[in-house]
């Protein structure tokens, strides 16, 4: 029987939320044909959580355990961390290095999708509408009076780098602008200002079986609170998920056939989520989630019900690429 490492937590604001997807997944597993195992990373210290509690420390040089004598190895890894360093390709350099294949998006496509600053650029050249933006480091003058003459009010303020609206702020007054800057660079160094495109939030999330690319359901995201932010996100009643959305069959198929190009293009592993703003005028492009969440109540396990797969079919398919 082959070990699966399930490794979740990182060092994010996302620490909490990789910590449900890792356990959801840990449990999903067949057992009949993998043996599970939940590392959790939180900065230096990678522990394995045994079932009755104890913590065994990983033996990050190869990435075994010392289990009673015995060492153990794995054959594959499950890599449920949102945010760094597991979304952001750190992690995947790690495993790579060592020969470790791991169900999720590679180096580059991790890198590229994690940094919203040059994402949005590269889908840019497929002629794909992203929100127009600005860019700043750390450092540089911002002109506030000239950004928002440019983008207009409302905008959002984000940081380049960073999943589950960590850090973002919607900002509807002037007087707003500067705190939400500085939220935002307590996350990164690098932000966005972007302008706020008004319009239907719609999720596409797809996966891989064998050479087989698997698109689900769409989901339409309708929040109570101003935009789709962190609360409203893990707040339970704070927002409606509606899959399949009612939308357009045009739009459904356009959401789709984009979704599934860009996978391929973006070298894309494991399951992912595309998220789009529809609006009279045309589709945006928002964001790529290359670890989306896995909880009970996350978009994709909806998706996966609404495809028709299992909880267990869903997590255990996953790992069955590891191994085509």
């Amino acid at each position: 029987m082959k070990n699966i490492a399930v490794v979740c937590g990182g060092r994010s604001g996302e620490f909490e939320i990789s910590m449900a997807s890792g356990k959801v997944a840990y449990e999903a597993i067949d057992r009949e044909k993998y043996r599970p195992f939940l590392i959790v990373i939180k900065g230096t210290d990678w522990e394995w959580i045994t079932d009755d509690g104890r913590k065994v420390m990983v033996n990050k040089s190869n990435f075994t355990l010392d289990e009673k004598g015995k060492t153990i190895h794995f054959d594959g890894v499950f890599n449920a961390i949102h945010g760094t360093p597991g979304e952001d390709g750190k992690l995947q350099g790690y495993f790579d290095l060592l020969g470790l294949p791991y169900t999720s998006c590679g180096v580059d496509a991790s890198s590229l999708s994690f940094n919203k600053f040059l994402c949005n650029r590269f889908i840019r050249s497929f002629g794909i509408q992203t929100a127009a933006s600005f860019s700043f480091l750390r450092g540089e003058a911002i002109d506030k009076e000239k950004v928002i003459d440019e983008l207009k009010l409302p905008l959002f303020i984000k940081p380049s780098a960073s999943g589950s609206s960590v850090g973002v702020s919607k900002v509807n007054k002037p007087e707003d602008f500067d705190g939400a800057v500085e939220n935002a660079f307590l996350t990164d160094k690098r932000i966005l200002v972007e302008e706020a495109i008004i319009g239907r939030e719609l999720a596409c999330g797809l996966m891989k079986k064998g050479k087989e690319l698997l698109v689900f359901p769409i989901t339409e995201v309708i929040t109570q609170s101003d935009f789709f932010d962190y609360e409203a996100k893990y707040t339970h009643g704070k927002t409606s998920e509606i899959t399949p959305a009612h939308i357009p069959q045009e739009a459904e198929t356009d959401i789709k056939t984009l979704s599934a190009m860009l996978y391929r293009q973006m070298d894309c592993n494991g399951f992912v989520r595309f998220d789009y703003i529809l609006t009279e005028t045309g589709l945006y492009f928002l964001e790529l989630n290359s670890i989306p969440g896995m909880s009970e109540h996350s978009l994709i396990p909806q998706q996966a019900e609404a495809f028709g797969l299992t909880k267990k079919e869903l997590f255990t398919w996953t790992v069955d690429n590891l191994f085509l």
